[in-house]
């Protein structure tokens, strides 16, 4: 179920609903699970797999988790946003944060520079319509410069 406010629309499982970055390769979907279950109960889990290309069936590195409520994924983000697992720091962060960060950090960032975590958004998580509309803008208008940068023309295509 979708609500609206006066100038934001929040999906109301996004709350609950956590991404796990920087997994190990050797974690499971199982391990996973196990890991997080302490904190509440998990309503679903969804692992990511590389679909295609040579790593194909291979983990991606990340996951989401949903808990059943609000306070139960904020206590698994507290405790294991950090915490190591098979020697790498998990990185564990409401999952539209985690969308918010990555769009900031993409449209305000130029070819060759690091990335740095950058807070987005009000004290709640939420962004406001006309900011998400512009970090889709943003991130649109980097694809299209890369996108142009990268094709280089064939010999024989004529240039006018």
């Amino acid at each position: 179920m979708l609500q609206s406010g006066s100038d934001y629309v929040v999906d109301d499982k996004s709350d609950r609903r956590l991404y796990i970055g920087n997994l190990d390769q050797r974690i499971t979907e199982a391990a996973l699970i196990k890991m997080f279950s302490p904190f509440g109960k998990i309503v679903s889990e969804d692992f990511l797999w590389h679909t295609r290309g040579p790593k194909r069936g291979e983990p991606r590195g990340y996951a989401f988790i949903q808990y059943n409520t609000i306070e139960e994924a904020q206590l698994a983000k507290e405790k294991m946003n950090g915490r190591l697992a098979c020697g790498r720091p998990l990185v564990v962060h409401f999952a539209s944060e985690k969308y918010l960060l990555d769009a900031a950090d993409n449209s305000s960032r130029g070819i060759g520079e690091t990335s740095r975590p950058k807070i987005v958004g009000s004290s709640s998580g939420q962004m406001s319509r006309g900011a998400k509309i512009a970090a889709i803008k943003n991130k649109l208008k980097t694809m299209e410069e890369e996108s142009c940068r990268m094709k280089k023309p064939r010999q024989g295509d004529n240039i006018t």
